[in-house]
This record gives structure tokens, C-alpha cells and sequence, in this order.
């Protein structure tokens, strides 16, 4: 089972779908925190899903000067969660690993603790202030991953409204393929436009420089309230204005936001179609309310049914939802 998941990626396959959780908060007391991975193992043990991201959640309130929308609380390490209480869960887990307020000798500590692992996201700080006070950088973590020689995958963070801003994305990309990451997980993706322009400009610079093209995992989650939709903005994804004001005056906002998200996922699909791009896509909940979590399932079951379609009539598949979207009009 382990191995497929990395051979998949190793061969640039499109069509990887992964399911993301973030671990309970370091405050959960022991008995919530064993009803609670025993709930989720229940829900996820029969996904049709090629991995399981667990995310490691830092504090941002350097990166912004927005007040945050909900309030900061630590959780537990994921690579702990992982091992310690989703161990009966027959799924490869992603682990995240952030790289903030750490030491070049405490995340050496971390990769030699942790080096069993089959796959793992660096994610770096979110402010120079960060870094400047540990004097320690992604492009550090991963030469120390390298330097290591653990055999644990590496994947990377993708980021498409940055591309927006400065231009050079599919940049920062190829030079963490070249620092080892084998795979790029997202940002949630609401801006297609944005998505797209980095697409395209990954796609034809790889084929000027004769590159080859890393799996890209969209991460793509539902929206069940203003003050998700708030916080969605605060973590900095990118909803453009009409968007914005149409899920925010929608009858019912959770269903509105699930059929986005859906054509979103239909047209990065028809895209990457044409040009041979590997894509994939990964489903979260960002809020931990019930009904946003089911609606995460039920986007999950949208893409699954676009990946990978059974007999259907002609008109169900992705081409043909992308070509009939108002996003489609919208953006070409």
C-alpha cells in the first residue's frame, strides 16, 4: 500500500486525490482526542483516496496585520496524531512539517525522529521575522533532508495567487524540485484564473527548458459561512470580488460554495488535460463544524466522480461541466 502512493508520484501520475485533516487542538483532553481519531478513521477508511494529508498549523499573526478570525490555538504534532492515534487507518499519510521557530539542530532532531515516515510537506515560516530569529530557512530544511539521506518523499507548497503578485511561482517550483520535493500540494484554490496562469506558465517553461512536470494536488475546500469565507480571505486565498459577494448573498452558502469548488476542480481538470499536466486535488474542511465537514465529503464524491467516472452519460464528464460553467465564461 505505501508504495503505490510514491510510485504514482514518481511517475507523474495525474488523477492523485487526497483527503486533508488538521490533528485536535493541544488542549483536547486524552479521552476526546481517542473519540475523535476513532470517528475519523471510521469516516475515512474506505475513501477512495491515494493519501491523507495532516497539516502542522503555525501562527500567522506575523504574516498579516488583519485581526485573525478565530483565534490561535497550537495542535498536536501531526507525525505524532499519525502514529499514535490514525495508525489503524490503511491510508499513506502526508505529514507537514512547518519550519518556523525551529532550529537547524531541532529539525535535524526532528528528520532523524521521524525519518520512518513515506511522505512529507516543508512548509516555510510566514514572515522574514521568522526566519531572521533562527536564522534557519526552508531552502535549509530541505538541504538537511538531502544531506540526511532518509528516504521519506518530499513534496512542496504551491501558492497561486502569489504568482499573481510576482510572477515567478512555476519558479519557486523548479528550484524546490531541485531541493528534492517530488510534489506540490496547493493553497485552497478559489481564483482560477490565478490557478490557471500558473499552469501555464509551469507547462511552457518546463517545455522550453526541456523539464520535466511534477504532480500539482489542488487543494480545494467548501465554505459554510461568512466568517469561514472571512477566514478564508485572512489565510490569504484569493476570492475574487463577484465570487465573494455571490457566495456571501447566497440563499445557502455551503451548497453555493460546493458547487464552485466543483467547476473550479472540472476546469483545472479540462486544462491539464490538454497539456498533459499531472493534477490532482486535495479536499479539507477548514472550519471543524459538522455540516462543513460532510459538505467536504460530498466535494470529495464531485471529484472522485470527475477522476474517475464510471459509466456515465457523455455529458457528465469534465470537459463538458467546465465547458458548460459560468466560471468557464468567466475566465477565458
Amino acid at each position: 500500500m505505501k508504495s503505490i502512493l510514491r510510485s504514482k508520484i514518481a511517475e507523474g501520475k495525474s488523477g492523485l486525490v487526497f483527503y486533508s485533516l488538521t490533528p485536535p487542538k493541544i488542549t483536547t483532553e486524552a479521552e476526546r482526542i481517542e473519540a475523535i481519531s476513532g470517528n475519523q478513521i471510521q469516516r475515512l477508511k474506505n475513501l477512495d483516496v491515494d493519501g491523507l494529508i495532516l497539516y502542522d498549523i503555525q501562527d500567522e499573526s506575523l504574516r498579516t496585520e488583519k485581526e485573525r478570525t478565530f483565534s490561535f490555538i497550537p495542535t498536536l504534532a501531526p507525525e505524532h496524531y499519525s502514529k499514535q492515534y490514525l495508525a489503524q487507518l490503511d491510508i499513506p499519510k502526508i505529514i507537514y512539517k512547518s519550519i518556523a521557530n525551529q532550529s537547524r539542530e531541532q529539525f535535524a532532531g526532528w528528520l532523524q525522529q521521524n525519518q520512518d515516515i513515506e511522505c512529507a510537506v516543508f512548509v516555510g515560516a510566514s514572515s522574514h521575522q521568522q526566519v531572521a530569529a533562527t536564522n534557519f530557512s526552508l531552502t535549509d530544511a530541505y538541504q538537511l533532508k538531502k544531506e540526511s539521506g532518509y528516504p521519506f518523499m518530499l513534496g512542496g507548497v504551491t501558492i497561486p495567487e502569489r504568482h499573481s503578485k510576482k510572477g515567478d511561482e512555476h519558479l519557486r517550483m523548479f528550484s524546490k524540485m531541485n531541493n528534492g520535493c517530488s510534489f506540490f500540494v496547493s493553497q485552497c484554490v478559489y481564483n482560477l484564473n490565478d490557478t490557471k496562469n500558473l499552469l501555464s506558465d509551469y507547462y511552457y517553461s518546463a517545455a522550453e527548458a526541456g523539464n520535466s512536470l511534477a504532480p500539482i494536488i489542488f487543494t480545494l475546500a467548501p465554505c459554510g459561512s461568512l466568517k469561514t469565507l472571512q477566514f478564508m480571505e485572512w489565510l490569504g486565498i484569493e476570492v475574487p470580488k463577484w465570487l465573494y459577494n455571490d457566495l456571501k448573498h447566497s440563499k445557502d452558502i455551503l451548497e453555493s460554495s460546493i458547487s464552485t469548488a466543483t467547476k473550479i476542480a472540472a476546469e483545472i481538470l479540462n486544462y491539464a488535460q490538454a497539456k498533459n499536466i499531472p493534477v490532482g486535488f486535495n479536499i479539507e474542511s477548514i472550519s471543524i463544524k459538522k455540516e462543513e465537514i460532510n459538505a467536504a465529503q460530498e466535494l470529495l464524491n464531485n471529484v472522485l466522480s470527475l477522476l474517475r467516472p464510471k459509466k456515465q452519460p457523455a455529458s457528465t464528464d469534465a470537459a463538458v461541466i467546465a465547458a458548460q460553467s459560468p466560471l468557464t465564461a468567466s475566465f477565458q
